[in-house]
């Protein structure tokens, strides 16, 4: 429930921003409900540093938009905490590097004296 709102709200958010698209991909509540760490997946990957620091920055509003909307679902509103997800820029990368040639031989490649 908390990562549908959180999505919601960032959606809301980025709307009037050209170019920028911000999703929640995970969100971990600590046992006591007390944190909720939340993975943001945020396009252009670039100014993804920036844009987790701005929404860090504002982790007051946002929680307190958060409570307003689930106020009647939650009795705690967990203190959030906002990362960056690159598992999809990680897994991109990992693409890239089995598609090109390797440039150097594997051992035992080439040694056929």
């Amino acid at each position: 429930m908390i990562q549908k709102e959180l999505s919601d709200i960032f959606q809301r958010q980025t709307q009037s921003t050209r170019g920028v698209l911000v999703s929640v991909s995970v969100c971990r509540i600590s046992p006591d409900m007390s944190v909720c760490r939340a993975y943001l997946s945020i396009f252009p990957s670039e100014r993804a540093e920036e844009i987790c620091a701005n929404i860090n920055a504002n982790v007051r509003e946002i929680r307190y938009e958060l409570g307003q909307r689930t106020r009647h679902q939650l009795r705690i509103i967990p203190e959030l905490k906002f990362f960056v997800d690159d598992s999809l820029d990680y897994a991109e990368n990992i693409d890239k590097l089995l598609q090109t040639p390797s440039p150097l031989p594997l051992k035992g490649e080439g040694d056929h004296s």
